[in-house]
């Protein structure tokens, strides 16, 4: 949960940021910010701990260093895009199917007992997938949805 902080310190301080600044309360684009914010921030972590993510993959799926790199990468550009007021919408349907998308990666994640940190299997499990993976793909669906789509 530890990202979560991430996106509420950056919701809060830009949040009275738009307050002291602009006079009023900017839900939506401090909810946007927020969520940027997180959205970047675990795009570029595809490019620290790349050996850890290729784990997580499922074996099935080929070429999986290219797969790391490139959600990555869209990672980024949907932090851009929901920043920007006339692709913010698309941007964020495309997002929560991504983030659906993603959720298999943590379930196999889980279930191999990945630690992507340190690119080997000494990770915390299935409890890790129950207590807080599922809780934080939760929140971060409803947040994109509130504040991309429902606020736009």
């Amino acid at each position: 949960m530890k990202l979560l902080t991430i996106l509420l310190v950056t919701f809060v301080l830009a949040l009275a940021g738009t307050k002291i600044f602009q006079g009023e309360w900017n839900f939506l684009f401090s909810g946007n910010l927020g969520m940027a914010v997180f959205i970047i921030f675990t795009g570029l972590s595809h490019f620290k701990f790349q050996k850890g993510m290729e784990l997580m993959i499922p074996d099935f799926i080929p070429a999986k260093l290219f797969w790391v790199y490139f959600t990555g990468v869209l990672e980024i550009a949907a932090g851009i895009g929901l920043m920007i007021p006339s692709i913010r919408e698309l941007t964020a349907v495309l997002l929560i199917i991504f983030y659906v998308l993603v959720f298999i990666a943590n379930i196999n994640s889980s279930q191999k007992n990945i630690n992507i940190f340190k690119a080997d299997f000494t990770g915390p499990g299935m409890a890790y997938l129950y207590k807080e993976r599922i809780p934080m793909h939760i929140i971060l669906i409803v947040w994109t949805w509130f504040f991309g789509i429902y606020l736009n």
